[in-house]
């Protein structure tokens, strides 16, 4: 059975990689000239997401890519002394298992346990798909597929296809991240300025050559700005952060036009179902809970092993096993909203006694031993420990080759 996954970032090659393993056929079509490599940031995977990419033998490639990053020092726009936090405490108390990673380098790893199995097609995308899977591209000739799968991001193709555009949600925020000089940064820290309805972060990993500067801002309406337009969104990343302080100052003072810059709004998506016919979305293409703050890394791998489990589950029958998958998915996608909603409030202050409760809390979470953090955590009927909360079938029995 043949299957198109469109996306090759984190879900399409985690779907493509147990997809192969079931039996099935797989290409991936990417729209990007070669695997999107120049800028990103920094991604989390929890337990859930964690085990099953130790199922995929990719745990110790992971590990050492980590970005090593366990503490973080906040500074009030207003009030200059620093509050330090060992965030290793923090994400003890959070998850059983945790590791902080590049995104880029988290797609290479998926991307090359992949290599030997599944065919890649750099610089296309797809402009049709039939309702008999026959699938139109900009450069390649017409082909036909049997399933085709969405895992292109929030800015979908497929979906953008196949779906009413008018499901997309903005949450009143903006995040931004650009690179700066390594020598800036402290290895292991991330400074972290912050104010009402702004944060900005200046931070670093051991595998990276640069650093980063990232920004979250709250703004209303929704900028009108391209996602591709680079020019207008390093004016609003100027515009919302000029005058913060002056170590942030300094950082836009190295923001020209040939930056590299990630720029995108923190948008939910809340589709009714994420399949029709022959094609489904995984991933931020099908339940994006928002950039940044809702754990969408960990819920794209979680969502492509049960998408490729459940079908080799139902042989390849799609009306059987895209409903199972979504049934299966739905109270992990409404939580993971939920997540992203609860973090928007926190990550980016609202009020003057926001900027004083959160680092404090953090601070105190940080300050037990892990094992009372964790237990602590637990009592609170899971409301601090969400992201481990998302469970899933076991498909080995299905497997018919390792």
């Amino acid at each position: 059975m043949r299957v198109l996954i469109s996306g090759a970032s984190i879900a399409g090659p985690v779907t493509a990689y147990w997809l192969t393993r079931y039996g099935f056929d797989v290409t991936v079509v990417e729209r990007a000239p070669e695997l999107r490599q120049t800028l990103g940031h920094a991604v989390d995977l929890f337990t859930p997401s964690y085990d099953i990419t130790e199922k995929m033998g990719l745990r110790d490639a992971v590990e050492k890519l980590a970005t090593g990053t366990d503490r973080v020092r906040f500074v009030r726009a207003d009030r200059p002394k620093p509050i330090e936090i060992d965030m290793t405490k923090v994400y003890g108390a959070l998850s059983d298992r945790h590791v902080e990673i590049m995104r880029n380098d988290l797609s290479r790893v998926y991307y090359e346990a992949t290599l030997r199995d599944v065919e890649y097609r750099f610089a296309d995308s797809i402009t049709a798909i039939g309702e008999d899977g026959t699938v139109s591209f900009e450069r390649a000739p017409d082909e036909r597929f049997d399933l085709v799968i969405g895992a292109d991001g929030l800015h979908s193709n497929v979906r953008n296809l196949t779906f009413d555009k008018s499901q997309e949600h903005y949450l009143g925020a903006c995040l931004a991240v650009f690179s700066v000089p390594k020598s800036l940064c402290e290895n292991g820290v991330m400074d972290t300025h912050f104010d009402v309805g702004r944060l900005a972060g200046l931070y670093t990993a051991e595998p990276l050559d640069d650093g980063r500067a990232a920004f979250m801002w709250r703004t209303q309406p929704q900028p009108d700005v391209h996602y591709r337009d680079t020019a207008a969104q390093r004016r609003l990343v100027i515009e919302a952060f000029r005058g913060m302080t002056p170590a942030v100052d300094s950082w836009l003072a190295r923001f020209d036009e040939n930056t590299p810059l990630y720029y995108d709004t923190i948008t939910q998506l809340r589709l009714d179902t994420w399949s029709k016919g022959r094609v489904t979305l995984v991933g931020d293409a099908g339940f994006c809970p928002g950039p940044a703050v809702g754990g969408s890394t960990s819920l794209a791998v979680v969502g492509a092993y049960v998408l490729a489990g459940e079908l080799a589950k139902a042989k390849g029958d799609h009306a059987v096993a895209y409903p199972a998958y979504e049934a299966i998915m739905l109270d992990h996608v409404r939580l993971s909203r939920q997540i992203a909603l609860n973090n928007g409030s926190s990550l980016v202050p609202r009020s003057k006694l926001a900027l004083t409760v959160i680092p404090a809390l953090a601070r105190t979470l940080s300050a037990l031993p892990t094992g009372i953090g964790r237990t602590i955590a637990r009592l609170t009927q899971g409301r601090l420990r969400k992201y481990d909360q998302l469970t899933y079938p076991d498909y080995a029995d299905l497997l018919v080759r390792a």
